[in-house]
């Protein structure tokens, strides 16, 4: 009986093994000493190397929505790096300190691109990820991070910001942009105008970049995050959760990715 049992058990587990659900792992880096606490997520039943998505965070800085971002992308067949771009996990809990932090990084040039470089460099060599096929997304001022790295000619496929700002003092050039772009945006984001949405658009079409510039009736800032709605009140600060914006989005963003890898349905 007991042998019996055993075989059910270990061919339930092979089963189950054959099925594995997607994995997520702490990991650890560096750019010039300063550690970096980063998060990888993965589906292990998928056999072969895959694109790589780096996940740049909310000015909160890296936590679980940002997790869970990579984990959704894992979900659909892409290795995620959900990065860290303050050092050491940082986050804020307070619009203060997050503006503080997010601005420590973004008027460092040198500094934001050393920990992009860093968290390019590891999932790129990821056994589970193909090289030659990377693209970041961010959220916030993730978003303009990455918009920023694709205006600095990173060796990127694409490039989605979701609310993420638009303006620049270095604008992108002709030539040297090599990723497509994608911006989505709320219309009722006052962070974010329609006169820095047309501004985007000028620039990306002066330097000849393949984009698109999307915007969201009725949606404000940070209209991807279910938590927004709880900040916003909180903080008395206008961002809000927008339920339609965050569907239609992320729907746009996986048909974007997948145009620029050239793939299929990245899902099992």
């Amino acid at each position: 009986m007991m042998s019996k049992f055993l075989l059910f058990a270990g061919l339930m587990f092979a089963t189950s093994a054959s099925y594995a659900a997607v994995q997520g792992k702490e990991v650890t880096y560096s750019a010039n000493g300063t550690l970096l606490k980063g998060y990888i997520a993965f589906d292990d039943a998928i056999k072969g190397k895959r694109p790589g998505i780096l996940v740049v965070h909310e000015w909160w800085g890296h936590n679980e929505y940002a997790r869970k971002r990579a984990r959704m992308l894992a979900e659909r067949g892409y290795t995620a790096l959900a990065v860290d771009m303050y050092g050491d996990g940082k986050q804020a809990h307070h619009p203060d300190d997050a503006g503080k932090f997010a601005s420590e990084v973004a008027k460092n040039t040198k500094l934001a691109k050393a920990r992009f470089d860093s968290a390019y460099n590891l999932i790129s060599k990821d056994k589970t990820v193909d090289s030659n096929r990377i693209a970041a997304i961010g959220y916030c001022f993730g978003g303009s991070v990455v918009l920023n790295m694709a205006r600095l000619g990173e060796p990127l496929k694409a490039v989605i910001s979701f609310h993420g700002g638009l303006g620049t003092e270095s604008p992108a050039e002709a030539g040297k942009v090599k990723a497509r772009i994608a911006s989505f945006t709320g219309e009722d984001d006052p962070m974010i105008p329609a006169t820095q949405v047309a501004a985007f658009r000028q620039e990306m079409d002066k330097a000849g970049v393949t984009y698109k510039a999307v915007t969201y009736p009725g949606a404000k800032h940070s209209f991807t995050n279910p938590d927004a709605d709880k900040y916003g009140q909180k903080f008395k600060i206008p961002v809000a959760y927008n339920a339609a914006a965050d569907k239609a989005s992320w729907g746009e963003s996986m048909t974007f990715l997948a145009d620029a890898f050239h793939v299929g349905d990245m899902t099992k």
